[in-house]
């Protein structure tokens, strides 16, 4: 099946830095010490990542968290608890500028 997004191309991230190997080391070591253990498991921080990877609609990272979150203990009901998560967040950040509307029919109409 054909798609825009070609799965094998998530294992060449790392080749991101071809063409700027300085900024791609200092994003890579960044990028490694905030999944590490730390006041959130790496479980936790997998899941937190996972649900993000939803939110930003990133296949490539809703591919990579979904396994790593597997890895991590991360369970199926866990997982898609994360997803809801996203979905409620996402719901409620467009109803809440619905208030903007409000605001605006109200300055037009007064």
């Amino acid at each position: 099946m054909k798609t825009y997004y070609n799965p094998d191309d998530l294992a060449k991230f790392g080749q991101i830095s071809e063409y700027g190997p300085d900024l791609a080391r200092k994003f890579f070591d960044y990028y490694g010490e905030v999944f590490k253990e730390g006041a959130l498991s790496e479980r936790e921080k997998s899941l937190i990542a996972l649900a993000v990877a939803h939110a930003v609609q990133c296949p490539y990272c809703i591919d990579a968290y979904t396994t790593d979150a597997l890895q991590k203990g991360a369970d199926e009901q866990q997982m898609m608890e994360a997803i809801h998560v996203t979905a409620a967040i996402r719901g409620g950040s467009s109803l809440v500028h619905g208030v903007q509307m409000m605001n605006k029919i109200k300055e037009v109409t007064m």
